[in-house]
């Protein structure tokens, strides 16, 4: 039995070059399956269009597909994807902004938005920042809050996040109702990004993503439309400022 070659890079590399596929995977970014109706329409392409596009990224083992009744939902197959579009997102130049639309879109981008199923941009920066700085997490590397070591990889998840828990994570992580000795689950509890928009960290894995579970749940963010972006509502403001006061 032969050992496995390469990595075929040049062929997610193409799946990837498609402006319509690219905007499919862009529109999945945040983790949500969605149908191929709404894909097409963020794509600008017909159905018939789409439709392709979807085998192929099914067929290079981008996407997954469930069924619900009689329709399909389409995610990323894995957060592994969501890493991959980040990077090329950090790596390639922006587009020409041509309306208010596109540059209110971008700049809502960049201040919150969701990376798979976690919350990135500002807001995540600023988060991580807050749990360092309330102990919840300590670095292990001598850094300061969310600040990116100078070797780590751009745009990317880290393989080894200079972060563990601290002695005040049971309290912080108490206070936004997250139970650290809860199991089920075998993610890993702590990973880091580096953010492709900040270039600093944001918190990802499991306890990430049971933090934006709970900023949704508690109305302190709000998705937009058909996008990555979060709005964070008076509630949100109020909620992190308690946060980071510790009240």
């Amino acid at each position: 039995m032969g050992s496995a070659g390469d990595a075929d890079v040049a062929s997610a590399a193409a799946l990837l070059a498609e402006p319509a596929r690219a905007k499919v995977l862009m529109a999945l970014a945040d983790g949500r399956a969605l149908p191929a109706s709404l894909l097409a329409t963020e794509a600008g392409v017909s159905p018939q269009t789409v439709s392709s596009h979807l085998r192929k990224l099914l067929d290079g083992g981008l996407l997954a597909v469930e069924s619900s009744g009689r329709h399909r939902y389409y995610r990323l197959a894995g957060p592994e994807v969501a890493a991959a579009v980040e990077a090329v997102a950090r790596i390639a130049r922006p587009l020409p902004i041509k309306s208010l639309r596109q540059s209110t879109r971008a700049a809502a981008l960049r201040e919150a938005r969701t990376c798979y199923d976690h919350l990135a941009g500002r807001l995540g920066v600023a988060l991580l920042e807050t749990l360092v700085r309330r102990e919840a997490l300590v670095r292990t590397d001598g850094g300061s809050g969310a600040e990116r070591r100078p070797d780590d990889p751009l745009a990317q998840q880290l393989p080894d996040g200079p972060y563990e828990l601290g002695p005040g994570a049971a309290e912080v992580f108490g206070e936004l109702g997250i139970d650290l000795s809860a199991g089920g689950s075998s993610r890993r509890l702590l990973r880091f990004c580096v953010d492709w928009s900040e270039q600093r960290h944001h918190l990802a894995g499991r306890l990430g993503a049971s933090v934006a579970n709970v900023f949704f749940d508690r109305n302190w963010i709000t998705r937009r439309p058909h996008q990555r972006a979060v709005d964070l509502t008076p509630a949100g403001h109020q909620g992190l400022k308690q946060l980071a006061q510790g009240n």
